[in-house]
This record gives structure tokens, sequence and C-alpha cells, in this order.
């Protein structure tokens, strides 16, 4: 089995600048508490790393004393959260995206317009949890089936945001529906999936076409733009297409038939686990 390493690669540079920020609060903690609201990005082995470091995660305010210092997640956060730390004299440091904070200035942008907007995403997402906390005008549809029951007329002006996460194909698909139903649906650049989600999926779909058969994403089971990686190599032609976290995950897959494997790697995982993976597929094959 030969096995080529896909271009890009590594950390994306919102998940490089939390890390980096998470680090440095950390280092001028004083030996204080530093509280991370919700996961910093999502891979296990960097939220392992930092509660190494001393970094504490919580699920909601109401675990940080007053007057703590937290940080908010590369995925952002709602307006009331914001407000709920600055009314309880947090000390926030935002590690929030710059495309996802792109995409709260956009929304709202269109609500002072009186614009309403549809959020095309995974409600649970933390990401999409932040977005649609901006304005009460927002809807969420998660496929192109769900544009039908839109509240909206269809003489409506409309916004649309995507999670930066999703895939070429839910973007295609739902944008054509949205399109089909509001002539006057409002785009933008604020509107598309990132720049690393982009060159990543294109990179596989690329491999792919260009006949590898298979492709091993490496990532948590909870990054979405790791399992989106995934389905692009399925929708490819790819016959064989997995995600693994682990050494162990790497370990348990089965790449009998696969004669050129493409690694690739979501935009939270560590370099040094590609690494790694790369020399235990390299044993694994002589």
């Amino acid at each position: 089995m030969i096995v080529e390493v896909l271009q890009p690669h590594g950390f994306c540079m919102g998940v490089r600048a939390a890390v980096e920020k998470a680090s440095r609060t950390l280092s001028l903690s004083s030996g204080k508490t530093v509280y991370c609201l919700h996961e910093l990005v999502h891979n296990e082995q960097v939220v392992a790393e930092l509660k190494a470091q001393g970094l504490r995660f919580v699920e909601s305010l109401d675990e940080v004393p007053d007057g703590a210092t937290v940080l908010f997640s590369a995925h952002g956060v709602a307006p009331d959260v914001r407000a709920e730390a600055q009314r309880r004299g947090l000390a926030v440091v935002d590690a929030t995206c710059p495309f996802v904070a792109r995409a709260h200035r956009a929304v709202r942008n269109s609500a002072a317009r009186g614009v309403p907007v549809v959020v095309v995403g995974h409600a649970d997402h933390a990401e999409v949890r932040g977005v649609v906390g901006e304005v009460p005008e927002c809807s969420v549809v998660t496929s192109a089936d769900e544009v039908a029951a839109l509240p909206f007329p269809a003489s409506s002006p409309l916004g649309v945001l995507f999670q930066t996460t999703l895939s070429f194909g839910t973007v295609r698909s739902v944008l054509g529906a949205l399109k089909a139903r509001y002539p006057h649906l409002e785009t933008s650049s604020a509107a598309d999936i990132c720049t690393a989600t982009r060159d990543r999926q294109g990179a596989v779909e690329a491999f792919v076409r260009g006949g590898g058969d298979g492709v091993l994403a490496l990532g948590s089971a909870g990054s979405s733009n790791t399992n989106r990686l995934v389905e692009v190599a399925r929708a490819a032609g790819a016959s064989f297409a997995a995600r693994a976290g682990t050494l162990e995950e790497v370990c348990a897959l089965d790449f009998a038939g696969v004669r050129r494997l493409g690694v690739t790697a979501g935009a939270s995982t560590p370099e040094d686990f590609l690494e790694r993976v790369v020399d235990a597929l390299s044993l694994k094959g002589r």
C-alpha cells in the first residue's frame, strides 16, 4: 500500500491562534485556575494537553467563579454569554476563529437591515449555537429538504450563512434549494465555509479522482470538519474512507485491498499525531 500525505494538514489559522492564546494565558496566570467554556477546539489530544497544563474545561459559566479568567472557544459564543461574563466581572480571553467572528458580524448586519437569516448547519454544534444567538430571526436547516419548511415568504429578502465546517456537497445542494425558493437570497463571502475546510476537502477530492482508492482522515469523532473529509472521500468514489483519532483506532482499521492511501487531517489535529500515524502505517505495510 502506498501512503501519501495530502496537503494541507496541521492546525488551521484559527486553531493555532486559539491554542496559542490558551497557552499564553496559562503561562501568565500566576498559578490561578484558568477556565475554558466548552472544548477550545474539537480534538481530544489538544484538550488533554491543555488540561495537563492546568486549563479547566466547563460547560457553563455557572462553573466559573466571579472574577476568574475564562477562554471562549474557537467556535464562538452567543451575545448573552458575553453579557453574563461581563456582568460577573470575568476576565475574558476570546479565542473565536476569525471566520466564525465574521459570520457573527454578518448576521448582525442582516438583522440591522431587517433581513432574516438562514443558518445552514447542525443546530447542536457550538458554532451554530453562537451564531443563532446573535438575533432571534435565525432559522437553522441541515439539508436541502428542510428549505421548503422555512417560515419566510418567497418574496422576502433572505440572508444565508453556512457552518464553516460543512462539506461542498451540502453547501451546493442547500444553496441551490434556497436560490430556487428565494429569488432575493443574499449571499456574501461571509456565508462561505472556511478556507481550511475548503482546501482540505478539495485535496481529498482531487486525490480520489486522481486514482487514490483510500482516504484516512485523522481527527476526533466530534470534529465536524474531519467527518466531512470522510464524506467527501466517499462521494468522490473512494472504496475506503475512515476517520481515526488515536493510534489504536488506526491500527484497528482494515486496509486490505487499498492500493493508494491518502492521509489527511482535520484542522484541529496535531501535526505530531499525523507523523506518528504515517510512521505506523509505514511499519504496517512492510
